[in-house]
């Protein structure tokens, strides 16, 4: 019997209305449900102690070999971004970034419009499933990346900020475009909730 497994993040599927449905985000968090008790079957069967956090486990991911480790990483890098993605919203319009979070997109982007503009281009030029995402280098640098499918920005030596998930199942059922689905995005981002040093 497995005691440490990785526990899925429990949704009020309530919680972005008016901007997203409860149908909507049910369907969402089910896709994530799959996914997280996928990665925790995987890794019982690889007798795994659970010893990392998600986040450590994803910077350490050659601890299982190669025949079952593109498989743990799909499924892990899944939970993760699903995770950020849902931890990050809400509908109480804390969705204009203070401090240092402010400081910082002032100093790479120019203005908060400006840097809004830029992660609205880059999330629409993504091609096929994937997130576009708020990340920092080791050097402290912000940048805007998108990333395909699964993929987490940790597998690149990069910090992630924030994302918006542009899978389809995000947003299908409450709105016809991509584009006026990343328009709410920014009506529901909580910058209370980002953690960022």
């Amino acid at each position: 019997m497995v005691i440490n497994m990785y526990k899925p993040i429990i949704l009020d599927y309530n919680y972005l209305i008016p901007y997203i449905s409860p149908d909507n985000l049910y369907n969402h968090y089910l896709i994530y449900l799959k996914d997280i008790n996928m990665l925790n079957k995987l890794l019982q069967e690889n007798n795994y102690d659970y010893k990392y956090t998600k986040e450590q486990l994803l910077k350490n991911i050659n601890i299982f070999n190669l025949n079952v480790r593109g498989y743990i990483e799909y499924y892990l890098s899944s939970t993760i971004n699903h995770e950020l993605y849902f931890n990050s919203l809400s509908n109480k319009y804390n969705n204009i970034p203070t401090g240092k979070l402010l400081n910082d997109i002032n100093k790479y982007y120019g203005s908060y419009n400006n840097f809004k503009n830029e992660f609205k281009k880059s999330a629409l030029n993504l091609k096929g499933s994937g997130y576009t995402y708020l990340v920092k280098d080791d050097d402290g640098n912000l940048k805007i990346i998108n990333t395909s499918n699964e993929d987490n920005p940790i597998s690149y030596g990069l910090i992630p900020v924030f994302n918006i998930d542009l899978w389809e199942h995000a947003y299908y059922l409450d709105y016809k475009t991509k584009e006026s689905y990343i328009d709410v995005f920014f009506k529901i981002i909580d910058f209370s909730k980002i953690k960022y040093t």
